[in-house]
């Protein structure tokens, strides 16, 4: 009897209010990584460490993006869906079923469920959690070096005060959200 193939599917960047929203889809298993979980609750060196032994040792891993043109297109939401739709067509094997974190599915080739907390209670959408998580970390990290004046390698297009400043002070960048209101307000010129 072949085995089923489970996917765990999670995102991370749905609240910045600049860069894209990145969906990760891990396959697993029969694979055990000892310390997957959800991203949120490491640190970046420890999410680093588990980054590698996830790529290294899961049976297949795939990755979506939606930039922010299609987040400014199609509404946050929208684009986080079609990012995790990305993440699991580009797994290979394609699997039978793929677990979401949180309380939507995307429409996929393949059955979906939707699990609320999912990253912390089934591995394999942690595992997707940390993918998601260090690689759009990564990305902003990148794009800081583009818009150094943002200081998105610290707050990864958080909204943080010091964001928010630069935003009043310099406009927004290509990479803003602009159906964000923070974003919309540093448009129009107010703050």
């Amino acid at each position: 009897m072949s085995t089923v193939l489970i996917a765990g599917v999670d995102e991370a960047g749905r609240g910045p209010l600049a860069g894209p929203v990145v969906a990760a889809a891990v396959i697993l298993g029969e694979v055990v990584i000892a310390g997957v979980g959800d991203s949120k609750q490491m640190s970046a060196k420890q999410r680093d460490k588990l980054f590698d032994l996830i790529r290294r040792d899961a049976l297949a891993v795939g990755v979506g993006i939606a930039d922010v043109a299609e987040i400014d297109t199609l509404n946050i939401f929208q684009a986080t869906l079609l990012a995790m739709r990305r993440a699991v067509d580009a797994l290979d094997p394609t699997p039978h079923e793929a677990l979401i974190d949180g309380a939507h599915c995307p429409p996929l080739r393949c059955g979906a469920r939707a699990v609320v907390g999912g990253d912390g209670s089934v591995a394999a959408i942690g595992a997707a959690s940390i993918i998601a998580k260090v690689t759009r970390d990564r990305m902003m990290h990148e794009l800081h070096d583009l818009y150094p004046e943002y200081g998105f390698a610290k707050h990864k297009g958080y909204g943080t005060a010091e964001h928010l400043a630069a935003l009043a002070r310099c406009g927004a960048s290509a990479i803003h959200r602009r159906s964000f209101a923070p974003v919309r307000r540093a448009l129009e010129g107010r703050s």
